[in-house]
C-alpha cells in the first residue's frame, strides 16, 4: 500500500511492525484462539520493542508518539493476520484518558505499566439496556464518606480476565442540579462486589467478552480519574481513539484479506490464464483496494487531527474512518472468500472464520447507523429523530 503521506519514521516503524506480525501471523492467532488462550507471546514482544505505548508520553516509559503511530502498529499486525484488539482498549482508550486526565499518582501508577504491557487495562462503557446511548447509563457513583460506591451493569467488555483493571463508565449526581454527569473509574480486577460472566460468542478471537455486576463496590476517592466536572470531555477524550483504533483494525484484517485472495488469484487455474485475468475476479479486488486505501486515508487524517489536539474535527474524522473501515473490510473479507471459491471456507485457508470478526468493525464500538447519525446531525446540521 502506498505510503507517500507518511514521515519516514511512519515508513520505518509500518515495516517494522510488518516484520513482527509475519514472525507471528494467521496460524499463530488461530493456535491461541484453538486452545483458548491469549496472545501473550506476541503482545510481550510488542511490548518489548516499545510498540505497545508508542502513543504514551516519554515521562512516563511511552514512545512520546500518538495515535498515528499507534494505528500504525494495529494496522500492521492485523494485516499479518495477528491483530491484538486490546490495544484498542488498553493503550489507546485507558492510556490516553489517564495520560490526558489522571492525576500524577494514576500517571506513575499505569501509564509505565501500560506501555511496557505488563498491565492491561479494559474499558467499560456499553450497558444492556443503553447501548450506542450514554446518556441512559444507568452504572451510578455515590459518595460514601471519602469513598465511593459504584453500582450497575456492563456488557461486551474485552478482556477483563487479563485485565488488572477496568475504566468504568459510570454517572454521578451533579451537587448543583441534581442531574446525573459522567466520570470515569478505575476499578480494580479483585474489588469486592465486582463480577464477571463470560459471554458465549460465535466470534474466534483470543479475547473474550464479558458481562460485568458492580454490587456496590467500594472505591477510594483517587480512582475517579481527573475532575468530576470534565466527565465528558473525558469521555470523548476516549472514544475517538477507540473509533481510529478500530479503523486501524478493521484495515489490517481487510488487507489480510486481500492479500491472500490476490495471491490465490495469480495462481489459481481452472482454464488456460489464471482466475486473477478475468475482469470478474480482478476488478472486485481492485475496488476492495481503492476502498481499503480511501479509508486508511480517512483514518491517517483523523489521527493527525488528534493528535493534532483538534478533538472536534478528530470526532468527526474518527466517526467518518471508522465507518469507511467497517464497510471496506466486510466487503474485502467477502470478495476475497468468493474469491477462492469454496476454499475460501476451509479452515485451510483461515478466511471464513473473518466473515463473523469483519462485523464487529461495522457494529463496534459504535454502530454504522449510529455514525450516520451523528455526521448527519453534526456536519450535516440536520435535525434529530430522537
Amino acid at each position: 500500500m502506498s505510503t507517500v503521506l507518511e514521515t519516514e519514521e511512519h515508513q520505518a516503524l509500518r515495516a517494522a511492525v510488518a516484520a513482527l506480525g509475519k514472525r507471528y501471523g494467521r496460524d499463530y492467532m488461530t493456535s491461541v484462539v484453538r486452545d483458548g488462550d491469549h496472545p501473550r507471546e506476541l503482545w510481550t514482544e510488542a511490548a518489548k520493542l516499545g510498540y505497545l505505548g508508542v502513543n504514551l508520553p516519554e515521562e512516563y516509559g511511552g514512545g512520546g508518539g500518538g495515535m498515528a503511530e499507534l494505528s500504525i502498529v494495529l494496522e500492521e499486525l492485523g494485516a499479518a493476520g495477528s491483530p491484538l484488539l486490546m490495544m484498542v482498549v488498553s493503550p489507546a482508550i485507558c492510556g490516553t484518558v489517564i495520560a490526558r486526565f489522571g492525576t500524577e499518582a494514576q500517571k506513575q501508577q499505569w501509564l509505565p505499566g501500560l506501555a511496557d504491557g505488563s498491565l492491561t487495562m479494559a474499558f467499560g462503557i456499553t450497558e444492556p439496556d443503553a447501548g450506542s446511548n450514554s446518556h441512559r447509563i444507568t452504572t451510578t457513583a455515590r459518595k460514601d464518606g471519602d469513598n465511593w460506591l459504584l453500582t450497575g451493569r456492563k456488557v461486551f467488555v474485552s478482556g477483563v480476565d487479563i485485565a488488572d483493571a477496568t475504566l468504568i463508565v459510570g454517572r454521578t449526581e451533579d451537587a448543583r442540579t441534581g442531574r446525573l454527569k459522567p466520570c470515569l473509574f478505575i476499578v480494580p480486577r479483585d474489588a469486592p462486589g465486582f463480577g464477571r460472566s463470560q459471554i458465549d460468542m460465535e466470534l474466534q478471537a483470543p479475547e473474550k467478552q464479558f458481562e460485568l455486576v458492580l454490587d456496590d463496590v467500594r472505591l477510594p476517592a483517587d480512582a475517579l480519574v481527573g475532575d468530576e466536572d470534565a466527565g465528558l470531555l473525558q469521555l470523548f477524550a476516549g472514544l475517538n481513539p477507540e473509533r481510529i483504533m478500530t479503523a486501524a483494525f478493521g484495515i489490517g484484517m481487510g488487507r489480510y484479506a486481500l492479500a491472500r485472495a490476490v495471491d490465490y488469484a495469480k495462481t489459481r487455474q481452472v482454464w488456460k490464464e489464471p482466475i486473477g485475468s478475468h475482469q470478474a475476479i480482478a476488478h472486485p479486488l481492485a475496488q476492495a483496494h481503492i476502498e481499503l486505501e480511501l479509508a486508511r486515508l480517512m483514518m491517517q487524517k483523523a489521527a493527525g487531527l488528534y493528535d493534532a489536539g483538534d478533538d472536534i474535527g478528530a470526532g468527526e474524522a474518527a466517526n467518518m474512518a471508522k465507518y469507511a473501515a467497517g464497510e471496506a473490510c466486510v466487503k474485502a473479507v467477502d470478495q476475497a472468500v468468493h474469491t477462492l471459491g469454496g476454499n475460501g471456507l476451509t479452515r485451510e485457508y483461515g478466511l471464513a472464520s473473518l466473515i463473523t470478526a469483519a462485523r464487529v468493525a461495522r457494529i463496534a464500538p459504535v454502530s454504522r447507523e449510529m455514525i450516520l447519525n451523528y455526521v448527519s446531525h453534526q456536519s450535516l446540521g440536520l435535525p434529530k429523530s430522537y
